[in-house]
């Protein structure tokens, strides 16, 4: 690669792209509402809220200085982030909290660079996550799926134009955002029924002395914030 090809492409990646018509917008808004809301839909799409969670327990980890040892993804749509470290601590505690607020938040991240018309450095930066966190996990499913989304994200930057690529990064960041919600009141329902006793708020409960319940209350605070205000960034075009 000569150094005018990388020059053209280190402009495309950080320069600002045109925002696409309202229309679009609502439209992808509404793809992605038809995803999240139906339950034999949601089921199949929440592995890649999954992805997100468990890539926000992993990143968190290692900024705060513990071992990731392993990322493990299943097809009930669960999943495990295994970190050697201290079991106590303020990065015990960052680490835990991450994963219920990590789709939200990076929704809400995603709908920043939308809204500044940074929708190639968006769809970059997305595809080198999913690479960096393909290098972490432990079993085959996980692979596969974090793979594909991975590979989605490479094809549609690469080979489609930029009306593609603006409603495909569109889609993508209205579902981390109205998917983020989703989570946080499906664990609140599990508890509710007696399940769900090893989950990140029990666990974030046992390391702060602090109600689970508070926990969830953080939880669905960080998600529907997230929520709107990033649909507030994506609907002003």
């Amino acid at each position: 690669m000569d150094s005018t090809t990388a020059t053209s492409l280190w402009d495309e990646l950080i320069g600002s792209q045109p925002d696409p018509d309202l229309w679009v917008v609502l439209a992808t808004l509404a793809a992605a509402l038809a995803v999240v809301a139906p339950h034999g839909l949601w089921r199949v799409a929440r592995n890649a809220i999954t992805i997100a969670h468990e890539g926000g327990h992993g990143l968190i980890a290692l900024c705060t200085g513990r071992t990731l040892t392993g990322i493990r993804l299943h097809s009930d749509t669960s999943g495990l982030t295994v970190s050697r470290g201290k079991p106590y601590g303020i990065g015990m505690i960052l680490t835990a909290a991450a994963g219920y607020t990590a789709p939200p938040l990076l929704g809400l991240g995603g709908a920043a660079l939308l809204a500044s018309g940074h929708i190639t450095l968006l769809l970059w930066v997305a595809t080198a996550l999913l690479l960096a966190m393909l290098v972490m996990i432990r079993n085959a499913y996980g692979v596969l799926t974090v793979f594909l989304a991975g590979g989605a994200f490479l094809l549609v930057s690469w080979l489609a134009g930029p009306q593609v690529q603006a409603a495909f990064a569109y889609v993508v960041v209205w579902f981390l955002l109205l998917g983020g919600v989703r989570p946080a009141f499906e664990l609140q329902a599990k508890r509710r029924r007696g399940g769900a006793g090893d989950s990140d708020a029990d666990q974030l409960s046992r390391l702060t002395h602090v109600p689970a319940g508070l926990w969830l209350f953080f939880f669905h605070a960080v998600s529907l914030s997230s929520l709107i205000g990033g649909g507030r960034w994506l609907l002003e075009v």
